[in-house]
């Protein structure tokens, strides 16, 4: 026995070699087959049934599980007697509970041995399940088939979800064998016994979401059966299944051993085997006979050769040699009057080939097998297959002819064919055409084909009707109506139905004489179903405003009933009017009648928020077509506008039937029941509405109504209702089938209990008697189950009997699962599950419903959600979510009430990794998407999702489903501002989709920037420039916020009409400056009699305006309004031209005179005083600047302005008494350095806090001053919160002293902002005096941690070596607070990249550091690891603008090779992917910048930075026509879009522009866009010191150009005086000497401090402007301090003469002087002296403070009086002086740099560190030969790159050894000078050229020259390459690369 499964294999694999036994095996089954098959012949022959309607017999199946009527019977009789039985025996305590003991040991007994039987035969149909049904997997692809629902149950065995089905499988049995009787006619008539069936298709009907090429399973001819190993076989193979039994192991080996045509071949004879078994009983008998009708061929079984070859025939028909021969013989079926479906089944499925052949292309055959409605899954078939589809499209979608055959109905097979072949053509018929729409859908099957019609514009009530058409429908002319056809009445009523229903229909005679045809019989039911709904006449329309006029109401009393009234049908007004406003409310009140009102004004305000958005979704006109309106806008018109809802939706009969056409607004009906006129009586007749001819109760059991019939009888007619319907237990019945009738049912309960009770009838039966409950009740069972169907009026037997099968199955089922073991229960459990999986194939094969999916909807989608909260492992969950989220979906209930345990699989969606988020929701379908979204929509609160998430689901919702459903945006609406700006630039055309639209508008203004210019240009494809052009006035307001967001090149083109209508909209958004000054240019340059309130509508946008078209209102009460605005646009720092403020601001009267202004007016203005410069400064009196001083602390003064105010309050009242220093704010710039150095410290410290938001414009002789005074104190280590926001400035020498206190202190240390010299010194004594600190928590150095030595760097690494170690050490250095230093930098990157993890550490350094690395090893990374380093730059752009010119472009180079850019355009996803870095890329690369982005973002490509090779791309670019084209054609709103790139045109080229549009001001605003510019993150970065100057002179061509200063005559006038506002704007420099010396006097003062400070300035602009001061202030002796201070530059012009005649008092004058670097020896040696005559000072004397202030001018002093400083205060103030360039000679150097080697100042050279080489700077390039020559490594790396150039070349060549030069740095080797490296040995160079090695493969000095060895080749690498090449190569060639 144990062989016997492998021989049964063998067999059916058709092998030969199967031996002795097997074949004897195979004898005996054929054998006793033949009987078999007789015997089960006869059976079928027993219970032969009369034939169908159609002629057919059914098959034994049917005829069993759909009995005859006396079969019926009799069980009727059977059920009565049981029911009977149960009722009357006595149940009493003892016998349930001995019953109960006898039914556990029955159960426990007959579970065992279930198990025990069913385990081996499970085994084998499991293994056969899942041969037969692939399941979908993913297989390492992100593709996957959609799953049906038993391929979602099998996967779920095999993935052991528990599936519950034990009640499901009771209810399947139930519904099965005890289903209700059902009236099956749909026509009235004594004939019709049999109930219709409604034909289960064999192609699954909803064609957008079914896979057609699943195979059914029963199929034989099958060759896609799953594999060996996704069955349970493997699991049993390889032993890791425990307790298989013998003979299914064995029937596993021996299937595994078999290949896979064999597997296929078993699989085929086994199917033919059951096929043969089972179709007798699963087809209509070949026995019965019915009058005339022939047998079908009978299928004989598997013959002898099925088993013996492969090749042989699968089936023998009988006398025949094969079944192609006889049973699918095609041409016989042409003659046959009857071909059986089940052999037409069969050769579908195993001649696929010539089944399509000769029957889906021939129509004649196929037409006359769909006569059967057995064939009907022909048409899915059909269309499924290779057929010709365009044949079958012309044979069978032929609408026409539906219409010409109006009275046959199309039936949903052919309908679901159509749409799949020809949906496009289908849909625009159905949806344009009302007639063929009704036609259509009058055939409630076809209902869920109703396709999705908006969009499309709606129907016509008369498509294509021509003459013919309208010449037949002339009713007037209908005389002899017998001629009337029935086709002519059809086409009237589709065509022309209204007319044909008031001209035919309401025409009683008329009617009549044509209902004499009786083929017109149908006419009548027609007529009165249409008189119902005849649209009413026009009436008068009811004037609401009439009778609500609220504005009275407050006045007058008004009756209660207009207060009701106005409440009902105005309540927006109503509310605003009434509730709002508080006399009338409060007036209303007092009538107590209306005391309702204070209900309605509180909890109301909801409600009518609500009514706002209703005119957006309840469209009500719209839903007249046939168009699927969402269920939530649907509940939600329901709610919110009930009454409108009322009548526009329950009296409509059009659109009431177009809602309840899906079955889940079922829900309708009782809505409509519930407020369509509830005040009518019963029995109220309507004129329009005849209860007596439209209600026929007595029809309604052969033909119910619908749901509009059924309402209006109850309503008009509810006592003829109640007598007729209630008392009829069969009618009601077949209602409560229906569920748009289930109310029927309780209604008639709720009038039975009622009337019982008012007649006390106590013979009657109590009213609450329910047979179902009182048998449950009767034997005490709890039961779960709901009683309602059970217990209504007309409930059958058959329902009692089901509801009390289940509440024992339910009372059995918990006794059972605890008398269960757990294996018995996992066997069963398994068992009930793959029977599951047989019914459901059971049902595919037989085309009928078995009620399966029905009752096992809510055990699946329960038992998933388990499974989803059980299991960890998120593949499997992806299978399940990806594949067979579709059919989960289908389970749900999509209505409104949707329970949360179904949104448990939604809810799911929510935690997918977001790695698999994009394949798993693009695999969706779009109900689950909906479903998705809805819940989102409720529950994003509580979900949390992070961005990242919510953007990737957003990508693929809007690129995979928008595109396919645009009717989704709505539900969009509240992940949009998740949306990437790629996302929404790739959004589908739905622009013009009102709804759309209005979601975007509403929404925008919570999205970034960059999302709205993404909408703005998605939305500027439906807004060409054309269209905005020929647009109306309000197309702002029309249009909404998008168009605030449109492109310039689109914006640009709307009018001043329309932006001055639209401006409210447009000053809600956020505007671009350009687009700013396009609408105050095109508004007030074109309109001249502007209003004052229009300028206060727009606001600083008049700002923007010309300054002469504002000049135009100056006399006008405008003109105030104007000099607000431009007022509040400089308080909020808006620079604005200075044309702007002179003329609108300055010159006004009341500031001619300073001193009359009152104090409150002068703070008002304060923010304008720095603009009105020092003359005005001067005017004001003291008392009038300490009023105001509140305001001025607050405004940004220049050094020179600050001095002034200040010097000007301290002659009036002492700014150092206590709490006053703290007031000045911004103005302590102008307090002297003398000043700070007489204040104690406790002055000092009250005022730093405040003194710290200013402490970056304090000079630098001010911050020595204040910080050495302080840390002169030892208690200062206390104070360190207040000093910090010195400590940048604080020297090293007067630190050091309080470092053995600052670490004591660390906790407090540890986080102050030192730098990096400070931070080395404080660490240096913690590694002395703490060790331990440092390695046992080293995170403790906080702020010290930049100060880290590398030696100790790499022991921390070393110690602790794991990544997230190093990942801590390095988090830690990214957070300090000033720039690490190179070493530290260098070290980190050697010591780590020895780490194997390295590549994993990079995001880990941060861009400082990383950034740090060779480019050698930057090119090495990998994809990955590139991108990883984009995102890091991009971070923080800052560290690469710091980099080198040429490592930014070899770097973004190495970049842009590995991202693959260097081809094709450069697009914008690319460009904007490297950020700061796009415009270093190679010149070839850039040229092809993708020139719609060019336009669309100037603004933002003029904030990055551009060498000059980039510049002339940009500027070639901008000439293209693509862009704006040749230059002389350019105009206003063109310079406004290029802006600052105009400096990038050749001079040629900007001598093209015309002179008319170059104007001052436009000159002026081109500064200002490029002043901002350099003075933001990226411009501050981006030029060197040549960049500037080219730069600088191309401003100043344009600016003398364009303003004729470059066409005069040098002795000709100056064309043009510039004032002191517009130097401000544009630069003194670009200005000719001659222009400059012709301002004013007092013009030219206040502007002395900005040209002072320009260092463009030539000399003969400076000698110019230097006369002119002479002029003003007299000889240069006399010149006050505060004129010193502010000359700057200027002083350069000063003979040695008048510099010694200066009088230099105080340090702010003195630091002047020693800020400049152009000095002659002979001009320094002459200031120093008269710096010591002026201060009276020996050079001994001199303090730190003064030695920062005299900067350069130290290199005048003599080497002995260098040597006699006092050497502490020179070191304190060495951090300043070592970071200029200081032109002393090297005798002065070494003289300064012996000073800081005293043992009071930093000691000897030799005990010097990295801090101290940092802090003294150029210094250091004063060494001694000897010192220099023996620095040390810790040394070498503090001399900074400055220092390095300043070595003379001969001393550099010889104290640096080559050992030392390798020492070097990076910066320093390339700062290496060309004479320095011409002094250097070979030995040298090659030392210096390995520094710089690593930046490329080959030494390569980045400053243009090559460095290293001689570009020839070595001798020895020529001999070693020849003697190589000579070996490897037959013919070698010298190749040896050059070094």
């Amino acid at each position: 026995m144990d062989d016997l499964p492998k021989m049964f294999v063998c067999l059916l694999s058709g092998r030969k070699d199967c031996g002795l036994q097997a074949e004897l095996t195979k004898a005996v089954s054929l054998e006793l087959g033949k009987p078999l098959l007789t015997f089960v012949s006869s059976m079928r022959s027993q219970t032969c049934s009369p034939l169908r309607s159609d002629g057919e017999s059914s098959s034994f199946m049917r005829a069993y599980i759909r009995m005859g009527e006396t079969t019926t019977a009799a069980l009727n009789g059977v059920q009565q007697t049981f029911i009977n039985i149960l009722s009357s025996v006595p149940v009493s305590g003892n016998l349930i509970s001995h019953v109960s003991g006898l039914m556990d040991a029955a159960v426990t007994y007959v579970s065992k041995s279930m198990a025990a039987l069913l385990q081996i035969p499970m085994d084998y149909i499991k293994i056969a399940l899942q041969f037969g049904i692939r399941l979908p997997s993913l297989d390492g692809t992100v593709v996957c088939e959609r799953g049906d629902l038993k391929q979602l149950i099998l996967w779920g065995i095999n993935n052991n979800v528990s599936w519950s089905f034990g009640t499901s499988i009771i209810d399947i049995l139930m519904e099965i064998f005890l289903a209700p009787e059902q009236s099956l006619c749909t026509y009235p008539g004594s004939d019709c016994q049999n109930p219709p069936r409604v034909s289960f298709q064999r192609s699954v009907s909803e064609a957008d979401n079914t896979n057609y090429n699943q195979e059914i399973l029963l199929k034989c001819d099958r060759h896609n059966l799953a594999r060996l190993n996704d069955t349970l076989c493997a699991n049993i193979l390889t032993g890791s299944r425990v307790g298989s039994s013998t003979s299914v192991l064995t029937f596993c080996q021996a299937l595994s051993s078999l290949s896979p045509a064999q597997i296929e071949q078993v699989w085929s004879n086994t199917c033919y085997i059951i096929q043969t078994l089972a179709s007798p009983l699963l087809s209509r008998s070949s026995d019965c006979s019915f009058g005339d009708a022939q047998p079908p061929p009978a299928v004989t079984p598997l013959s002898e050769t099925a088993l013996l070859s492969p090749s042989a025939p699968h089936r023998v028909v009988r006398d025949a040699s094969n079944l192609k021969l006889l049973a699918c013989n095609y041409n016989h079926w042409f003659d046959s009057e009857v071909v059986d479906a089940v052999l037409v089944s069969l050769c579908s499925d195993n001649e696929r080939g010539a089944f399509v052949t000769q029957v889906c292309n021939n129509a004649l055959l196929m037409r006359k097998l769909l006569s059967d409605q057995m064939n009907s899954w022909l048409y899915g078939y059909c269309a499924n297959s290779s057929a010709e589809l365009g044949y079958l499209v012309s044979q069978f979608c032929v609408y026409e002819s539906w219409i010409e055959q109006s009275s046959v109905l199309v039936g949903p097979s052919l309908l679901e064919f159509c749409f799949s072949l020809d949906r496009s053509r289908l849909t625009k018929l159905i949806c344009e055409h009302t007639g063929f729409f009704m036609f259509l859908f009058s055939n409630p099957e076809n209902g869920p084909f109703m396709p999705n019609c908006t969009g499309l514009p709606p129907p016509s009530q008369y498509p294509d009707m021509g003459p013919s058409i309208l010449d037949s429908c002339r009713y007037s002319e209908w005389h002899d109506v017998m001629q009337i056809t029935i086709d002519v009445l059809s086409q009237c009523i589709l065509q022309d139905n209204i007319a044909f229903t008031k001209e035919v229909c309401a025409n009683k005679t008329f009617l009549n004489n044509l209902l004499h045809n009786k083929d017109n019989a149908w006419l009548e039911a027609h007529c009165n179903s249409s008189l119902i709904f005849l649209p009413a006449e026009p009436t008068e329309t009811f004037n609401i405003a009439g009778w609500c006029d609220y504005h009275t109401w407050g006045e007058r009393e008004v009756d209660d009933s207009v207060i009701g009234l106005c409440w009902q049908y105005d309540q927006l007004a109503f509310q605003k009017n009434v509730c709002c406003k508080e006399s009338v409310f409060e007036k209303l009140l007092q009538n107590s009648q209306n005391q309702w009102l204070t209900s309605f004004c509180t909890d109301n305000a909801k409600e009518i928020e609500d009514l706002t958005v209703l005119p957006q979704l309840c469209r009500y006109s719209e839903w007249t077509r046939p168009i699927i309106v969402d269920m939530t806008e649907l509940a939600f018109c329901a709610e919110i506008d009930k009454l409108n809802f009322t009548s526009k939706v329950c009296a409509n009969e059009t659109i009431l039937k177009n809602l309840l056409a899906n079955q889940d607004n079922t829900w309708l009906i009782q809505h409509c029941v519930n407020y369509s006129n509830p005040g009518i009586s019963p029995g109220t007749v309507l004129p329009w509405f005849d209860p007596a001819e439209q209600c026929q109760y007595s029809s309604w059991s052969t033909s119910l109504p619908d749901s509009v019939l059924l309402t209006l009888c109850w309503e008009r007619d509810q006592t003829g209702f109640i007598s007729s319907i209630c008392p009829d237990t069969g009618l009601l019945f077949l209602l409560s089938r229906e569920p748009s009738s289930t109310w029927v049912g309780s209604m008639c309960t709720t009038y039975t209990n009622y009337t019982s009770s008012k007649n006390n009838s106590s013979t009657a039966a109590p009213p609450t008697f329910c047979l179902a409950k009182s048998l449950v009740g009767q034997f005490n069972w709890s039961c779960s189950a709901d009683f309602t169907s059970a217990c209504q009026p007309g409930a059958s037997q058959n329902m009692a009997l089901q509801m009390m099968l289940r509440c024992w199955v339910e009372n059995l089922r918990f006794r059972v699962e605890g008398l269960m073991t757990p294996t018995v229960a996992t066997v069963l459990e398994q068992a009930v599950s793959t029977t599951v999986v047989i019914l459901l194939a059971l049902e595919e094969v037989q085309n009928t419903s078995l009620y399966v999916t029905k009752n096992i909807r809510l055990s699946v989608l329960t038992s998933v959600g388990h499974y989803l909260e059980r299991e960890k492992n998120f593949d499997k969950k992806k299978v399940l979510l990806q594949c067979f989220g579709t059919v989960l979906t289908s389970l749900m209930q999509t209505s409104r009430d949707m329970s949360s345990n179904e949104f448990f699989v939604i809810k799911e969606y929510f935690s997918i990794p977001l790695t698999s988020l994009s394949s798993v929701l693009t695999a969706a379908d779009i109900t689950t998407v909906r479903l998705i979204l809805q819940y989102y929509s409720r529950n994003k609160d509580t979900l949390q999702l992070p961005k990242k998430y919510l953007s990737s689901m957003v990508s693929v919702l809007f690129q995979t489903h928008l595109v396919k459903d645009g009717s989704l945006f709505p539900d969009l609406a509240a992940l949009l501002a998740a949306a990437s700006p790629a996302d929404i630039q790739a959004l589908p055309s739905l622009q013009n989709n009102i709804n759309v639209k209005e979601t975007i508008n509403r929404d925008l203004l919570f999205m970034t920037l960059d999302q709205r210019q993404a909408f703005g240009l998605w939305y500027s494809k439906v807004m060409p420039a054309s269209y905005i052009i020929r647009s109306h006035q309000s197309l702002i307001r029309d249009t909404g916020n998008l168009i605030a967001y449109l492109p310039f090149h689109n914006f640009q083109h709307l009018s001043s009409a329309q932006l001055l209508d639209g401006l409210d909209v447009l000053q809600r958004n956020f505007l671009t400056s350009l687009k700013q000054e396009f609408i105050a240019h095109k508004v007030i340059g074109t309109y001249r009699n502007l209003t004052a309130q229009d300028f206060i509508r727009l606001g600083n946008l008049s700002c923007m305006a010309d300054p002469e078209d504002l000049l135009v209102y100056k006399d006008t009460e405008a003109f105030s309004v104007i000099r607000d605005i431009v007022m509040n646009c400089t308080r909020e720092s808006i620079v604005l031209p200075s044309r702007l403020i002179s003329s609108v601001l300055q010159y006004s009267a009341e500031l001619k005179i300073p001193s009359l202004l009152s104090p409150d007016r002068l703070a008002e203005i304060g923010h304008l005083l720095p603009s009105l410069g020092v003359t005005f400064l001067q005017g004001v009196t003291p008392l009038q600047l300490l009023t105001a001083l509140p305001a001025l602390s607050a405004v940004s003064f220049s050094p020179a302005q600050a001095s002034i105010i200040v010097d000007k309050m301290s002659s009036v009242t002492s700014l150092t008494a206590p709490g006053q220093l703290q007031k000045l704010g911004s103005l302590i710039v102008g307090i002297n350095t003398e000043t700070f150095l007489t204040l104690t410290s406790d002055k000092l410290l009250t005022s730093l806090p405040d003194m710290a938001l200013h402490t970056p414009g304090l000079s630098p002789p001010q911050a020595n001053a204040i910080s050495t005074k302080l840390w002169g104190f030892p208690e200062v280590v206390s104070w360190q919160d207040d000093v910090e926001p010195l400590l940048y400035c604080t020297p090293l020498l007067s630190i050091m002293p309080r470092i053995r206190l600052l670490v004591n202190n660390l906790t407090t240390a540890s986080s102050k902002p030192w730098n990096t010299q400070q931070a080395k010194a404080i660490f240096k004594e913690m590694l002395e005096t703490k060790p331990n600190v440092i390695k046992q928590d080293f995170l403790s150095l906080g702020t010290v941690g930049q100060g880290v030595s590398c030696k100790v760097l790499q022991e921390r690494f070393r110690a602790d070596s794991s990544p997230s170690s190093v990942r801590t050490i390095l988090s830690l250095l990214r957070q300090q607070p000033g720039l690490l230093h190179t070493s530290m930098k260098k070290c980190v990157i050697e010591e780590l990249y020895q780490f194997e993890f390295f590549s994993e550490l990079l995001k880990d350094l941060g861009a400082e550091i990383a950034l740090s690395m060779p480019v050698s090893t930057i090119k090495k990374f990998p994809t990955d690891k590139m991108e990883t380093l984009r995102k890091i730059i991009i971070q923080e752009p800052r560290h690469f603008l710091l980099l080198s010119r040429t490592k930014q472009e070899l770097l973004v180079d190495k970049m842009v090779q590995r991202m693959g850019m260097y081809t094709g355009v450069f697009t914008e996803e690319e460009f904007r992917s490297l950020g700061i870095m796009a415009t270093f890329v190679v010149d070839e690369v850039l040229i092809q910048l993708d020139r719609s982005f060019f336009i669309n973002n100037l603004d933002f490509l003029q904030g990055l930075c551009y060498t000059s090779s980039k510049m002339d791309i940009m500027a070639r670019i901008l000439q293209e026509p693509a862009a704006f084209g040749p230059i002389n054609n350019w105009n206003q709103t063109t310079l406004s879009q290029v802006g600052r790139f105009l400096f990038f045109l050749p001079e040629n080229k900007l001598q093209e522009i015309s002179l008319a549009v170059m104007t001052v001001g436009r000159i002026e605003k081109l500064f200002m866009i490029q002043r901002r510019w350099e003075r933001g993150d990226v411009g501050i970065h981006c030029h060197n010191e040549n960049e500037r100057k080219s730069f600088f002179e191309k401003q100043q061509f344009v600016l003398q150009f364009f303003l004729g200063f470059l066409k005069i005559n040098p002795l000709s006038p100056t064309p043009m005086v510039p004032t002191c506002e517009i130097l401000h704007t544009t630069s003194p420099s670009v200005w000719t000497a001659n222009s400059l010396i012709s301002m004013s006097s007092s013009a030219f003062s206040n502007c002395l401090e900005l040209m002072g400070q320009d260092k463009f300035l030539v000399y003969y602009q400076r000698s110019e402007v230097l006369k002119k001061v002479k002029k003003i202030y007299g000889p240069v002796s006399s010149f006050p301090q505060s004129v010193i201070s502010q000359l700057g530059g200027i002083t350069i012009e000063l003979t040695v003469e008048e510099l010694s005649s200066l009088r230099l008092t105080e340090r702010r004058s003195i630091a002047t002087l020693g800020s400049v670097s152009t000095w002659s020896n002979r001009q320094l040696s002459a200031l120093f002296t008269t710096v010591l005559n002026s201060t009276k000072q020996r050079p001994s004397q001199l303090d730190s403070s003064t030695l920062v202030a005299m900067g350069y001018i130290l290199c005048g002093a003599k080497t002995t009086e260098i040597n006699s400083f006092n050497a502490v205060e020179f070191s304190k103030a060495v951090l300043w002086l070592g970071q200029l360039r200081l032109v002393c000679s090297e005798e002065q150097l070494l003289a300064l740099v012996g000073l800081l080697a005293h043992s009071l100042a930093f000691g000897p050279i030799s005990s010097w560190g990295t801090d101290v080489f940092i802090e003294i700077g150029v210094l250091a390039a004063g060494l001694p030969d000897m010192a220099m020559s023996a620095l040390v490594k810790e040394q070498i790396e503090g001399i900074t790159p400055v220092a390095v150039t300043m070595i003379p070349p001969d001393k550099f060549s010889v104290v640096f050894h080559q050992r030392q030069i390798s020492m070097f740095s990076y910066e320093q080797a390339s700062a290496v000078t060309n004479e320095q490296l011409s002094a250097l040995s070979d030995v040298q160079r090659t030392a210096l050229a390995l520094v710089l090695t690593p930046w490329e493969d080959r030494p390569v000095d980045f400053r243009g020259k090559s460095v290293g060895l001689a570009l020839s080749h070595s001798p020895l690498c020529l001999t070693l390459g020849l003697l190589m090449l000579l070996i490897v190569l037959p013919s070698p060639a010298l190749i040896c690369p050059g070094t």
